[in-house]
């Protein structure tokens, strides 16, 4: 397993300044996630919602690399999916190891059960639960996973037009003006701010992440910033790159 330094302390520490007074049972479920699984909230690993903690994407990623996972394959269930509705389907294996035979999950999204503010982006949030789902059962992990979490509309509820202002993940004008008035009101670095982001939402670049994993690190970057900003400095220069040697 590769190394990771995480403390019940310091996650417990970070829990309350993002949110506040944290239930006993809560606290507990914090310690044994961060003992067992070296979960951490700094990482954006843990969000708590209503009271319960849900693990994120990036978590889980993290976990499995921490693991030496060898690999994970996804593919598309054509049975059911109907790209005419926007319904897609997906199953993911995970391979612990070379010999592992694998552990399979399946993930499904359509309109109907996908945040409002990710709908247009069906086919990107079914793969993703499909590898959260997989990757819960290979390493045990009892918690939901933020990506997870739908909404089901009311029956005369209708469609939001798409906002071609929009970029590809959804984050609209009003997310970026507040993300841009976080960096400069708390003067912090912009590229390491992107940086951080693209890990917290455990995708490749950030116009891949949907507007809801957007917005869920904009929140959570005010809080840090306003509640304990040497903290949030210490994570970003986590995604500094040293400086390359000059070779003459």
């Amino acid at each position: 397993m590769v190394k990771r330094s995480v403390t019940f302390q310091s996650n417990r520490r970070i829990a309350r300044q993002l949110w506040g007074q944290v239930s006993p049972t809560a606290l507990r479920g914090l310690k044994e996630l961060t003992s067992e699984d070296l979960l951490s909230i700094a990482s954006g690993d843990l969000l708590l919602l209503d009271g319960r903690w849900y693990v994120t994407h990036n978590g889980l990623l993290g976990l499995a690399r921490r693991n030496r996972c060898a690999g994970i394959n996804v593919r598309p269930v054509p049975a059911f999916s109907d790209p005419s509705v926007q319904r897609w389907a997906f199953e993911a294996t995970v391979y612990k190891s070379k010999t592992c035979k694998g552990f399979v999950g399946y993930g499904d999204a359509d309109p109907s059960n996908v945040s409002p503010l990710v709908r247009g982006a069906e086919m990107r949030v079914a793969e993703t639960r499909a590898v959260n789902r997989a990757l819960r059962k290979a390493y045990g992990i009892g918690l939901c996973s933020v990506e997870e979490i739908g909404t089901v509309p009311n029956a005369g509820e209708k469609l939001p037009p798409r906002n071609i202002q929009t970029n590809g993940n959804g984050a609209g004008p009003k997310v970026r003006d507040r993300l841009c008035q976080i960096i400069r009101q708390h003067k912090l670095d912009p590229e390491l701010v992107k940086a951080y982001a693209v890990d917290f939402c455990g995708t490749t670049t950030l116009r891949e992440a949907s507007r809801e994993q957007v917005e869920n690190f904009v929140q959570q970057l005010a809080d840090w910033a306003e509640k304990d900003r040497n903290a949030l400095l210490c994570q970003l220069n986590s995604y500094a790159r040293p400086k390359q040697e000059v070779v003459a």
